[in-house]
């Protein structure tokens, strides 16, 4: 290849005529229902990981499907990595996004077929459209818009199990590491402030999950019976579950850290109506908002075994389980953090109940270098493309595998990115993408390729 530098508006002229393709090809995807998680998508999976294949192979890249095998035994899902023809003494820059999907849940809840993608008003409607369908398009636009004039070498690394927490991509980074390892990384799967208004990603919280598993007897006992002086375990549970939050709503468990201030205001108007929630319920917490959701911890109940309303009986529960997933702080260990939590619901556990904590999975959280010469450049590049000012955010969400990143390639610079917005409703029903913001990312990432080879 070739290199020259290219202008901006060369740059936007480019975008702006290759954009009704890209926003097909963004269509197509929407249409294959990679659902990772489920077994009965398997071969929409594998279908998934061929057609982004044969995209980028069509663009000249080298591209091929690799899957690994974990020391467990855990078979990793599809992924796609792609390498475009070598520039000796170019920098290299990792262009990460992942093409499986979350399942769609209830369809009745969505307003039109989640995978037949429908354009309504200035917005793509689909499961996968955002979350990270559109992370691949922005890598295949910025490669289709400088086609020739790319100056620095480009991996492609599309992976097939994000949804699922990425089991195998350790074991994956480690096997295919000459492959992979690069100057620059870029993970194009996060969020930007709010429509039309690009952001970085500075920090991403981590996330524990645990089951609790409470008993108060050996076996169930008649209501009428026994009822009063024994309160059975799922009111026992809960008891141990509201020992979680203080009065205010702020988690109650010590030694978890946090900072309660964000370099941003989210207006409260704004994120009730992202959230959906209704008009009376009164928010949790006494930090900033925005730091609620990204440097402070949170715990969710998102797992109760209990008995079934149809199958109620007028029995008393002995045993009741649950699970809990805690978002972590920022450059808090997940281990710790856990240890903590295991403490508090041990030490309380409510009139000498038993209580058995087990940890089922740790994933750490994320903090930007924001001194790095490639975040400077980013910011930058995301202006110019939007417009307005880029800002740092925080993300409430967790994306473990950056800091396998961090760990398993040291020297490389990693920057996070994405086209997500708080209307996206990713791992929602209607999910959608802003087509707007899609455009000003393929030019922002064509732009951050450009100077790279500089």
């Amino acid at each position: 290849m070739t290199h020259q530098t290219l202008t901006t508006d060369t740059i936007r002229e480019r975008v702006e005529a290759a954009f009704p393709a890209l926003l097909n090809e963004l269509i197509q995807l929407v249409a294959i229902p990679s659902v990772s998680s489920a077994p009965e998508h398997a071969a929409d999976l594998q279908a998934s990981a061929e057609h982004v294949r044969d995209r980028f192979a069509a663009l000249g890249l080298d591209a091929d499907i690799y899957s690994v095998t974990t020391p467990e035994g855990i078979e990793g899902k599809p992924a796609v990595v792609a390498h475009t023809p070598r520039i000796d003494g170019a920098p290299t820059v990792l262009l990460y996004a992942h093409h499986d999907i979350q399942p769609v849940g209830d369809v009745g809840r969505w307003a039109s077929d989640p995978y037949t993608a429908e354009v309504r008003g200035d917005r793509l409607y689909g499961r996968g459209t955002s979350d990270d369908g559109a992370g691949i398009i922005v890598h295949l636009g910025a490669l289709t818009v400088l086609a020739q004039d790319l100056g620095v070498n480009v991996t492609v690394f599309i992976e097939g199990e994000e949804e699922l927490g990425s089991p195998s991509f350790v074991t994956f980074l480690e096997t295919y590491r000459e492959q992979l390892e690069a100057d620059v990384i870029v993970v194009a799967d996060s969020d930007n402030w709010k429509v039309g208004e690009p952001a970085l990603t500075s920090s991403l919280r981590g996330n524990c999950v645990c089951t609790v598993d409470v008993t108060i007897a050996d076996h169930a006992v008649h209501s009428g019976m026994f009822g009063g002086p024994i309160l059975d375990s799922n009111i026992i549970a809960c008891e141990l579950i509201a020992t979680l939050h203080d009065a205010a709503g702020d988690v109650a468990v010590a030694g978890l850290g946090g900072n309660p201030h964000a370099d941003v205001d989210w207006p409260e108007e704004e994120f009730r109506q992202a959230a959906g929630v209704l008009d009376s319920y009164q928010l949790a917490g006494t930090a900033d908002l925005a730091a609620r959701m990204w440097t402070m911890p949170a715990i969710s109940v998102i797992g109760f075994d209990a008995t079934p309303v149809e199958k109620a009986s007028n029995t008393i529960s002995p045993h009741t389980r649950f699970r809990l997933s805690m978002r972590t702080v920022p450059g808090v260990e997940p281990k710790d953090a856990m240890d903590a939590l295991v403490a508090h619901l041990e030490s309380h556990a409510p009139r000498g109940a038993q209580v058995v904590v087990t940890p089922n999975e740790y994933g750490p959280g994320y903090q930007a270098d924001l001194d790095s010469e490639v975040t400077a450049l980013l910011h930058e590049v995301l202006t110019e493309a939007w417009g307005v000012p880029s800002v740092n955010i925080g993300v409430g969400g967790s994306i473990p595998f950056i800091s396998d990143f961090q760990r398993v390639f040291p020297s490389a610079q990693v920057v996070v990115t994405g086209v997500e917005d708080p209307m996206t409703n990713a791992h929602s029903e209607d999910e959608s993408q802003s087509i707007p913001d899609l455009k000003a990312a393929i030019v922002a990432e064509s732009l951050l390729l450009a100077r790279l080879a500089n």
